[in-house]
C-alpha cells in the first residue's frame, strides 16, 4: 500500500510542480480519508527530499458554510513548507487554479507534542498575524472529493504573513471573534467577513489543529505559523495584482502577483 500512495504523491507533487492539473485521485479509486493523509505525507516527504523544511501547519473547511457545502463535519489539516512563504512577488506561472483567501496566522515560541494529554497549543503560541493564504487545487476543473482535497495538501500554494502582534497585545485589546475581514484586489473590494467565519473565533482553531495533528502525525515546532483558516470566501488569482487582507485592529498585508495563468 506504501508504494501505492507513493505513486500517487508523485501524482500530485509533479502536477504542482509543472502547473499540469490532473485528474481527481477519487475517479475510479476507492479512497478514505486514512488514505488521503498517507498521501498527503508522501508528498510532503517528497519536498523535504528536494531540501524543502516544513514551516507550519494550516487548517481547511474551517469555514461552517464551507464544511456544509462539501457534506463534511470537521476541518481538515494540511502542512506548510517554507517554499510556500511568498516573499516579494509571487510568480503564478505555474499555477492551475490559484485562489486567495485572508486569514489569521498564529507563531509558535516553542514544540508542541499534539498528543501529549497536558499539550496546550494556545499557550504555545506568541504572535498572531493577518495573513493571505494562496490556495491551488491541482484537480482538473477545480472539481474535488473530500479525500481528494486533503491528499492535495489541502490545496496549499502559499502563503504571506502581515506584521506579527504580540498575543499579550492582541488579548489585551482585541476580540478576535469579531474583528471584520476585507480583502481588496488592486484597491477594489472584492470579499468581505469576519474573523467569526473561523469556527467562531480564531482562537478555537488551535484546539482543532492541535486535535487534527495529533490524528495524523502533523509536527508542531518553534517558529511555525499555523494558518486558522479563511475569514472570506475564496477569491480567483490573476497575475499582476496587489491583494490586500485587512484585518481590523490586527492590521493588514499585500501579496503581488507576476507571471503567466
Amino acid at each position: 500500500m506504501t508504494g501505492r500512495y507513493d505513486e500517487l504523491a508523485r501524482v500530485l507533487d509533479e502536477a504542482t510542480r509543472t502547473g499540469e492539473a490532473v485528474p481527481q485521485l477519487s475517479d475510479g479509486r476507492a479512497l478514505d480519508l486514512a488514505d488521503a493523509y498517507a498521501i498527503q505525507r508522501a508528498g510532503i516527504a517528497l519536498r523535504e527530499q528536494r531540501g524543502e523544511r516544513v514551516a507550519g501547519a494550516k487548517l481547511g473547511f474551517t469555514s461552517r458554510a464551507k464544511a456544509a457545502q462539501m457534506g463534511v463535519s470537521d476541518v481538515i489539516i494540511g502542512t506548510l513548507t517554507d517554499t510556500m512563504a511568498a516573499t516579494g512577488t509571487l510568480d503564478l506561472t505555474r499555477s492551475i487554479h490559484p485562489r486567495v483567501e485572508p486569514e489569521v496566522a498564529f507563531l509558535l515560541g516553542s514544540d508542541v507534542d499534539p498528543g501529549a494529554p497536558d499539550a496546550d497549543l494556545a499557550a504555545a503560541v506568541t504572535h498572531v498575524a493577518p495573513a493571505l493564504e494562496v490556495i491551488d487545487s491541482r484537480y482538473r476543473d477545480f472539481r474535488f472529493s473530500l479525500a481528494d482535497v486533503v491528499a492535495d495538501n489541502t490545496s496549499a500554494s502559499a502563503y504571506v504573513v502581515g506584521e506579527w502582534v504580540p498575543v499579550a497585545d492582541v488579548r489585551a485589546r482585541l476580540d478576535l471573534a469579531a474583528l471584520p475581514v476585507v480583502l481588496h484586489v488592486d484597491g477594489v473590494e472584492a470579499a468581505r467577513g469576519s474573523t467569526a467565519d473561523i469556527l467562531g473565533d480564531p482562537w478555537a482553531a488551535l484546539p482543532a489543529l492541535q486535535r487534527m495533528a495529533a490524528r495524523h502525525g502533523q509536527p508542531l515546532r518553534r517558529g511555525g505559523v499555523l494558518l486558522a483558516g479563511a475569514a472570506t470566501a475564496a477569491v480567483p488569482l490573476q497575475a499582476g495584482v496587489l491583494v490586500t487582507a485587512t484585518v481590523a485592529g490586527l492590521g493588514a498585508v499585500d501579496l503581488a502577483t507576476s507571471g503567466e495563468l
